[in-house]
Formats: structure tokens, C-alpha cells, sequence
């Protein structure tokens, strides 16, 4: 049931936060499909995605966000961001990978995310990573561009 409602509560957080971006573009110029996929890999190392609502303790999920410009303009410098949901971990695969990542929601910088320790300039660890952003320079008319990030089932 926890697995359930954490999966439940991290796509209405993402849905929210897609939301707010949409409600920037009059007339609903961006549209947002948010799935979550349970990453499967066979025995040959192929993977394959499939829908999920609940997961247990160590499942990799995948975020993936499509979006679509529904107007006859292109979108320039479009700034699209995903959350990673509580109880889940960043395990550092995104898409594309020009994904910038967030401890805060507020400062992004390129991955992997670095602080100071004792002097000694140290990557931070996934588990910290709260948001990821992907910046969208053109987004043309009509047309989509999807994001996606995995994340483990803590």
C-alpha cells in the first residue's frame, strides 16, 4: 500500500508541477503526459518498460514526460521540470542527458552535482538530488519532446 500511494502522490506532484509550466503558455499551449514505467531487463540485457501503479522496495520506475506544443508557434527556451518523488532515489539515468539536477528545487547544475567536503570537491549523492530540469531551446510547432528519469523504490 505505501509503494501504491507513493507512486500515486509522486505523478500528482509531477502532474502539479507540469501544471504551473502549462498555465504559463495562453490558451494551453503546452500539454504534459506523464507515465510511469517499471524498468524490466531480460535475461539478454534488453530492456523493456511497462505501466505501473504500485511497486515494491527496489523497483527502478521510470518518469517520462512528453510534451507537446498544440499551437502554430514555436516555443523557444522552454524550461521543463521533474520532480523525484518521496521515497524514491535518483539512480542517475536520464533523458536526454543534458538533464540538470537540484538539491533544493531552487539551483541547478549539470550532473553529477559536486559540494565541498573537508576541501575536496566530492559528488553528491543521488539519494539527494530532489528535481531534475531539462532546458528546451526550440520546441517547434505541433510537435513534442519527451524527458524521462529513473528512480529505485525505496
Amino acid at each position: 500500500m505505501k509503494s501504491s500511494n507513493t507512486l500515486r502522490n509522486a505523478l500528482l506532484a509531477t502532474v502539479a508541477s507540469a501544471f504551473l509550466l502549462s498555465t504559463a503558455y495562453a490558451d494551453d499551449a503546452l500539454k504534459m503526459e506523464l507515465t510511469a514505467n517499471k524498468v524490466v531487463k531480460n535475461a539478454e540485457g534488453k530492456i523493456s518498460y511497462l505501466p505501473v501503479r504500485t511497486a515494491p522496495t527496489g523497483t527502478v520506475i521510470q518518469y517520462k514526460a512528453i510534451y507537446t506544443n498544440t499551437i502554430n508557434e514555436n516555443i523557444n527556451d522552454l524550461a521543463v521540470t521533474l520532480p523525484i518523488p518521496a521515497n524514491m532515489t535518483f539512480t542517475g539515468e536520464v533523458s536526454p542527458t543534458s538533464a540538470q539536477a537540484s538539491i533544493d528545487g531552487k539551483n541547478y547544475a549539470d550532473i553529477p552535482l559536486m559540494r565541498k567536503v573537508d576541501g575536496k570537491m566530492v559528488k553528491i549523492p543521488f539519494s539527494e538530488y530532489r528535481t531534475l530540469r531539462w532546458n528546451i531551446k526550440l520546441l517547434p510547432a505541433n510537435k513534442s519532446a519527451a524527458v524521462a528519469l529513473n528512480t529505485i523504490v525505496d
